[in-house]
């Protein structure tokens, strides 16, 4: 079974970057979910699911990344990149002041990942869109909710420096000692 690495952080701190970049230098990694679920929900008429209906969207993202947590058991890569983890659901029901059942929190710990990487909020880069709504001072909070959520599973955090993509990545295999 592989290794499971998630790459977290807020809105526009470069992880869907990151994890583009992985995959290109033949890294296997899983997609982030969540714009899928918007999208789905905005095909029904509803224009933002997690302010409409936050526990909704929270367990379509839960259940999602679920699946994507168990799909894996078979594959033969060393190392596998998650683009954001199970605790990731948590931390932005956290964030929204959202109560949430408790299967939640069993899910995520129950299903364990080998390394967390987080990378933090980063003004020069952040731009909003479509889906991606916060603004530049709640992204910030949010880094804080998701560092809390990994740390109160038990994660050793690691926190990614500013810099290139190919430096951010070096950074990433060097800790991985690969």
């Amino acid at each position: 079974m592989p290794k499971k690495i998630v790459i977290t952080g807020g809105p526009s701190s470069g992880k869907t970057t990151l994890i583009s970049y992985l995959l290109k230098q033949g890294f296997q990694c899983m997609h982030e979910i969540s714009r899928d679920v918007i999208i789905e929900a905005q095909k029904q008429g509803i224009e933002q699911l997690f302010l409409t209906d936050p526990l909704l969207f929270s367990q379509k993202l839960l259940d999602g990344r679920l699946k994507q947590f168990n799909d894996t058991k078979n594959l033969e890569k060393t190392y596998l990149f998650y683009d954001r983890g199970l605790p990731d659901v948590t931390a932005y029901m956290d964030y929204s002041n959202s109560e949430y059942p408790s299967h939640f929190k069993e899910t995520c710990q129950n299903n364990r990942y080998d390394y967390i990487f987080l990378l933090p909020p980063w003004k020069e880069i952040y731009q909003q869109d479509n889906e991606r709504y916060e603004t530049f001072e709640e992204a910030e909070q949010i880094h804080h909710f998701l560092l809390k959520a990994y740390k109160d599973y038990g994660y050793n955090v690691i926190e990614i420096p500013f810099g290139t993509i190919e430096n951010r990545m070096q950074f990433i295999c060097n800790k991985l000692s690969l």
